[in-house]
């Protein structure tokens, strides 16, 4: 009998974002269905949930070890406030700070691992470079779209957008000035190059969030740009909800017709000023569909309810055809319900894959960052429509009701329905197939650098 070949040590070092410890921790999920062993690094508050959602997926896997990161409690920064779920806008930046803090002990915890692979995230420069110092291969994992790091590494590098291959992707100059108004935090060991050099200190290859089947043509320009093979991970959709069968939102749901109701949220890191809740409100009421509409306060605004901050008797008016959730939603059960019809998402790059994922139609309201170039692929995709903002760069009642319209009322959605159908069948197919890539690859590098170390 043949001894089993022995698993490849892969070190997981994730952003303390939620919107990063989850596709992280989905790769990691994968991979370690592929002979690797992983070690997931994070802070303790973020491994509190992880190890919640093992428990409910998948109790017995020893594949995965969780490996807390010391984060430092800074006065204002206490360790519940070590993941960007729970902090509150003001403090992104002391986040930040903290972390680039932890730095030591990530060298501690990489030491005492001796990993064969170290997959790193964005503020982490010298995380390569600690693994490089020591002859251990790293490779970049970006939970941001490729048509967005190919917009900006185009523009870094020609120092213009004017000759970028696909003019359908494109920022207002609002929507420039708010990913320049970005935190301002020193990284540690950052380089001049793009991206803080993140994509250049990879080991050979980028992994990135996205599939060919959807965005096959930025990740071939971003690979030209970067001078490095581009490997997709797939959608890493992923189910961190448990058992919610019985919730009375599912109930609700499944109590309207197919494709009837608009599920609105605006993801978990972003919470709406009280002017465009009553704007979101308006829009609700100047159409008759069905909605559940999720609603998050920032911990500023916590004791605000939710009567206060909807028009008065909005919720009277809309009773029946309208469900308005404060804080959470179980977002993938409520995707792949079929009495879903629409996603009226802000468009962080989660939001969109999932909603792809579920064949769910998008109506794109981004806010900032990578949102924009998000909801234009959309557009350019044929999977959804934008709303149209005001001249003050803020969503209107009227123009919202206008793009619900276009999904469940016109011949528009129907087209539309059919072609997010068609693609997430397409990605589905692949996926196993980039999957596969994926192991392959970073079995090279392992193989290689064993290798090396023999020679």
């Amino acid at each position: 009998m043949e001894k089993e070949q022995a698993k490849f040590r892969i070190l997981m070092f994730p952003y303390l974002s939620y919107s990063h410890v989850y596709p992280y921790f989905e790769l990691a999920k994968r991979l370690s269905n592929r002979n690797f062993h992983i070690y997931f690094c994070s802070s303790a508050i973020n491994l509190e949930t992880i190890k919640k959602t093992m428990q409910k997926q998948s109790p017995t896997d020893s594949s995965i070890e969780l490996v807390e990161l010391n984060v430092p409690s800074l006065p204002q920064l206490p360790p519940d406030l070590h993941t960007t779920k729970n902090v509150p806008p003001n403090l992104t930046s002391a986040l930040l700070q903290a972390f680039q803090m932890s730095r030591s002990s990530f060298c501690e915890i990489f030491n005492d691992l001796k990993p064969d692979l170290v997959i790193y995230d964005y503020f982490e420069p010298w995380v390569p470079k600690l693994a490089s110092s020591l002859g251990v291969p790293s490779v970049y994992f970006s939970t941001v779209g490729a048509a967005t790091f190919s917009y900006f590494h185009h523009l870094f590098t020609h120092g213009s957008v004017s000759a970028f291959p696909f003019k359908e992707i494109y920022l207002l100059e609002h929507e420039k000035n708010d990913v320049k108004a970005r935190i301002e935090v020193e990284i540690e060991d950052a380089d001049q190059d793009f991206a803080d050099g993140m994509l250049r200190l990879s080991s050979e290859i980028v992994l990135i969030k996205g599939s060919k089947g959807f965005d096959e043509k930025h990740i071939d320009h971003l690979s030209v740009l970067c001078q490095k093979r581009i490997v997709p991970v797939g959608l890493l959709v992923h189910d961190s909800e448990g058992n919610e069968e019985n919730s009375d939102i599912l109930r609700w749901l499944s109590e309207k017709e197919r494709f009837s109701t608009l599920f609105i949220c605006f993801g978990s890191e972003y919470f709406l000023s009280k002017g465009q809740i009553q704007e979101i409100a308006k829009g609700l009421e100047l159409c008759d569909v069905n909605f559940i509409w999720v609603v998050k306060f920032s911990v500023e605004d916590e004791l605000v309810t939710l009567e206060e901050a909807l028009p008065q008797g909005f919720l009277e008016r809309v009773k029946g055809r309208g469900m308005v959730v404060n804080g959470w939603a179980p977002q993938a059960k409520i995707l792949s319900n079929p009495s879903t019809g629409a996603f009226a998402s802000h468009c962080g790059w989660s939001s969109v894959t999932e909603s792809l994922y579920y064949s769910v139609p998008i109506i794109a309201m981004p806010i900032r960052y990578d949102q924009p170039i998000n909801a234009r692929l959309v557009v350019d995709a044929g999977i959804g429509v934008e709303v149209v903002k005001g001249q003050d760069s803020l969503f209107t009642g009227e123009e919202l009701s206008k793009s619900i319209s276009k999904i469940f009322m016109e011949r528009t959605g129907e087209d539309i329905r059919s072609k997010t159908r068609k693609l997430s069948q397409k990605i589905k197919e692949e996926e196993e197939q980039e999957l596969g890539e994926v192991a392959e690859q970073i079995m090279k590098l392992c193989l290689k650098n064993k290798k090396q170390e023999l020679a």
